[in-house]
């Protein structure tokens, strides 16, 4: 299937898919999240070859949110949000949290609405030194969606999360680090690169191993510590009979890199 709103190409057991609408700054429309769609089910499919997904937007913005100009309103114009949520930014959500592989978010600009809830969805998320973050809803009365209200009070905490919501005011991305939200920040000139290169080396780690990290981390708010710690035993038994467990502890005596396959 070829593309007119991302990019998709998978090289080297990476996957990297660019949202392609420089123009709108890479905004969300119905036409891109068939394409999400579609290529997030690529980087599911074993035969793919996939080991890590790279995210990032072309152009100077990383996504706006929804493209506000698909909304033709009228003074008594009455549009089903909860359908276009329940079809579209949820679905993409979910298929990117469930990817059993990690997944490194590139913010190279604004990240705005379900834009911003994109970049939060990453396992790990790197943004350009210029780049932005805004919880836009409120400016349209409008609750965060995709997620942003399971992720905001997670990651910055309580009080931060509210006056982001509340407030829908810009930040850095300096100051998205500090309050947890992304990973780190980097010069602009290097975040591809960087970003690139994290992706390469998630790729020749135990996938399945750093799946299930995914799976325990994902549960462990909801779970009590003995329940956790249940959780941990069960995910390390299945572990423990990986060719990647095998393959770490044999590389460890002999004293020698790893060679991973994902298995």
């Amino acid at each position: 299937m070829s593309y007119s709103t991302i990019l998709f190409d998978v090289a080297d057991g990476v996957a990297t898919l660019t949202l392609n609408r420089p123009d709108k700054l890479n905004a969300f429309t119905a036409e891109m999240h068939a394409e999400l769609r579609d290529a997030l089910g690529k980087v599911a499919d074993p035969a793919t070859g996939c080991r890590a997904l790279l995210i990032t937007g072309a152009g100077r913005g990383f996504c706006a949110g929804q493209d506000l100009t698909q909304r033709q309103m009228t003074e008594n114009a009455s549009i089903d949000l909860g359908e276009t949520i329940d079809k579209q930014f949820n679905p993409l959500i979910r298929s990117l949290r469930s990817l059993a592989l990690p997944v490194v978010g590139a913010i190279n600009g604004v990240a705005a609405g379900a834009g911003m809830s994109l970049a939060l969805a990453c396992d790990i998320t790197l943004a350009a030194r210029s780049a932005s973050f805004l919880q836009a809803f409120a400016r349209l009365g409008l609750v965060p969606d995709s997620g942003s209200t399971f992720f905001l009070p997670r990651l910055a905490g309580e009080a931060r999360a509210r006056g982001l919501a509340m407030l829908a005011e810009k930040i850095s991305a300096e100051q998205a680090a500090q309050w947890g939200l992304i990973w780190k920040v980097v010069d602009d000139d290097k975040l591809t690169a960087e970003a690139v290169a994290l992706a390469r080396h998630l790729a020749t780690q135990p996938t399945k191993g750093l799946a299930m990290i995914k799976h325990a981390l994902d549960q462990s708010s909801a779970n009590t510590l003995d329940q956790q710690l249940d959780l941990e035993r069960d995910l390390q038994r299945t572990l423990g009979h990986s060719a990647d467990y095998r393959e770490g502890v044999k590389a460890f005596l002999e004293k020698r890199p790893p060679k991973f396959t994902g298995r």
